[in-house]
């Protein structure tokens, strides 16, 4: 298996995802955050109210490691947590104003690192990976699949 069409998709995905990682990691260093906290911020933003079980989940991780990782941006200021309204063994993450604004100064950055790295494809290239990758993604979880984002 030495031609790229012969390679498993699986394993090709993996090694690129952990290959972005680490240039996307070197990047947000200078916005004092981690990956993780990034992915944190950002699904927050999208999703205010998620538990500390739904963060640990979507970033695959354990429970304690996301709550660790949750404490941290709380004592930062940049997420609050709040007691949930109908469940009172649980809290929701929020983010803060702190919090929303890192996110904003953070993405451009995450955004300059990706297009960097994608210079080289056209814009048709990218929609294709991009619509694959989507389905791909739809597709597992169409099949029960938790599907983590990190």
């Amino acid at each position: 298996m030495n031609a790229a069409s012969d390679a498993c998709s699986t394993f090709l995905v993996r090694h690129a995802w952990l290959a972005l990682r680490g240039v996307v990691a070197e990047a947000l260093v200078q916005h004092d955050l981690s990956v993780a906290q990034f992915a944190s911020l950002l699904m927050l933003d999208e999703a205010p109210g998620l538990s500390v079980a739904d963060v640990a989940r979507k970033v695959s991780t354990a429970r304690q490691s996301a709550n660790e990782m949750l404490g941290g941006l709380e004592r930062a200021g940049l997420v609050e947590r709040r007691p949930h309204p109908s469940d009172r063994r649980s809290q929701q993450i929020f983010l803060t104003e702190a919090g929303r604004a890192r996110l904003g100064e953070a993405m451009p950055t995450v955004r300059a690192v990706e297009a960097r790295l994608a210079a080289g494809f056209t814009p048709e290239e990218l929609a294709v990976v991009n619509a694959w990758l989507v389905r791909m993604t739809e597709a597992a979880a169409a099949d029960g699949e938790e599907i983590p984002t990190l």
